[in-house]
């Protein structure tokens, strides 16, 4: 079992102590919309791994790459503004811990803020994200164990208005990948018990907020 501390979109003081040091996880994943600072103290404090993807209010990591132990954009050495340590898995297939996540960020697009996109944006996203897993799995029979975005998909804990609605290709992404959990942020519960949700063999958690979670592997 791998267990992980699992954080999205509200950030909890408590856990911005040496508090946290007394959690017992292999691995912090974050579904977005957190202070980058956030999860490089929990990471740090934990002396764990982290895997996030970035949410609509999170800064544009696109275009940055590593090279030589240096964050590079466009051919220059820059520095990165995400956490120090964390691994974007935002279009990726990441191997971490055990677990191997499928990552894919952003929300619906409702103004011009980073992070966001159409429905016809994000389903070419994730055809690509399913051609890396498949290509994985080819490689080495392994399939994906999370799924990890910020927004849910279409119809499934995903709101009525314009900014809170879910993406309509993560049904088949699914359906094709058929990972074991779709763990995602960006609707706030208010305090309301959001009850899993399940659609084929998958199970899907709003993990706004924060939780210890177990997985097999």
């Amino acid at each position: 079992m791998v267990k992980a501390l699992v954080v999205a979109d509200e950030v909890d003081e408590r856990l911005w102590t040496d508090a946290v040091r007394g959690f017992p996880v292999d691995l912090v994943i974050g579904a977005g919309d957190l202070p980058f600072k956030y999860l490089e103290f929990l990471a740090s404090a934990l002396d764990k791994p982290c895997v996030f993807v970035p949410g609509n209010h999170d800064p544009d990591l696109s275009g940055f790459t590593r090279y030589g132990g240096l964050s590079m954009k466009d051919g220059f050495p820059v520095e990165w503004p995400g956490p120090q340590g964390g691994i974007n898995a935002d279009g990726r297939v990441v191997d971490i811990a055990g677990l191997r996540v499928a990552g894919l960020g952003g929300s619906i697009r409702y103004n011009d803020g980073p992070n966001q996109w159409t429905q016809r944006q994000q389903a070419r996203r994730a055809r690509k994200l399913v051609r890396r897993a498949e290509w994985k799995r080819h490689r080495d029979g392994r399939g994906v164990d999370i799924l990890l975005t910020h927004s849910p998909p279409l119809h499934l804990g995903d709101r009525d208005d314009p900014p809170h609605r879910g993406f309509d290709c993560l049904h088949r992404t699914i359906a094709r990948l058929r990972p074991k959990w779709l763990l995602h942020g960006h609707i706030h519960p208010h305090g309301e018990a959001v009850p899993d949700r399940v659609a084929g063999s998958t199970r899907l958690r709003n993990v706004v907020g924060h939780q210890v979670m177990e997985f097999s592997i």
